[in-house]
This record gives C-alpha cells, sequence and structure tokens, in this order.
C-alpha cells in the first residue's frame, strides 16, 4: 500500500473542512427544505471535487469523514441505524465515487450517477423506515435532490477546470 503523503491528508482535511462551511452555509440558507428534513445541500460540491482532485479511494474515505463530521456538530437527525446508513453514510459517501465515471467535456456523469446512488438510498430510506409509497419517497426526496444535482452539475466542473491550474 502505497504511503499517503502530509499535503494529501492536508488537501483532505481542506475538503472536510469545505464540506462543513457549505453544509452549514445550506442550513442557513434553509432553500428547499423540507418538513421532515432535506433540503438543498451545497456540501456535496466539495464532496465531488474531492473525488476528481484526488481518486475515488480519498473521496471515499473524505465522504465517510465528512459524515462522522456532521454528527459530531450535530447537523444530523436520523432514527436507528438504518436511517444513519442510508440517510447520511451511504448518501454522501457515494460522492466520492464520482472520479470513477467518464466526463464528457464538460459534462461530468459521476455527478449524476452518484446524485442517483444518493437519491436512491434516500428513497429506500423513506420507504423501508418510515413506511412511505415508493413513489411518494422518490418525489419527497427528488425535490431537494434535483436543485443540488443541478447546482453540482454547475459548479463542479467550472470549479474543477479553474482548480485544474493549481493542482
Amino acid at each position: 500500500m502505497k504511503k499517503m503523503s502530509t499535503k494529501t491528508l492536508a488537501i483532505m482535511a481542506f475538503y472536510c473542512a469545505i464540506f462543513v462551511i457549505l453544509d452549514r452555509l445550506s442550513d442557513t440558507l434553509n432553500l428547499f427544505a423540507m418538513a421532515s428534513g432535506g433540503k438543498l445541500n451545497l456540501g456535496p460540491i466539495a464532496l465531488l471535487i474531492c473525488s476528481y482532485h484526488l481518486g475515488w479511494k480519498n473521496g471515499l474515505f473524505v465522504g465517510f469523514v465528512s459524515v462522522l463530521l456532521q454528527l459530531v456538530i450535530g447537523s444530523v437527525s436520523f432514527y436507528g441505524i438504518w436511517s444513519f446508513l442510508l440517510d447520511y453514510l451511504i448518501a454522501y459517501s457515494c460522492y466520492g465515487l464520482a472520479s470513477l465515471f467518464p466526463n464528457y467535456k464538460y459534462f461530468y456523469s459521476g455527478i449524476i450517477i452518484t446524485s442517483l446512488i444518493r437519491l436512491l438510498s434516500s428513497t429506500l430510506s423513506g420507504t423501508l423506515l418510515w413506511e412511505t409509497p415508493f413513489w411518494g419517497s422518490l418525489t419527497y426526496n427528488g425535490s431537494y435532490m434535483i436543485p443540488t444535482t443541478i447546482c453540482a452539475i454547475i459548479f463542479v466542473p467550472l470549479l474543477c477546470e479553474r482548480l485544474k491550474k493549481v493542482w
């Protein structure tokens, strides 16, 4: 196993910090907020950029650590281990996998695929844990996930192109 450099660890910590900042900003803006949880969240932008910058393994790890940071800060609301796994751990960690999927110029397919994984995870949570009908859970979660995905589709390619000069 290749040893991780101090620089890589510092960059990973930076992405975790940016995630927390964007997550708290999303809490403050409270856009597309749903009554039982869920809102437009800008935090995934940091996780997606991390995946494209550092690769899927480090991206997955940063996603995992970011969820733990949310837990420590107290910005998560879950009801049991399955709720935590489906609504947070799987939902946010999957963004780290984005770099596994091909890009087509400014269209980053990993954004769409990982957002669909998160939508599926949250929909399953609503269906299995809250006993909401599948289509109701899909509609509920889609109402804030679609704006989150649109923001990521716009901002991630723009930021990645600008950051390539620094990387």
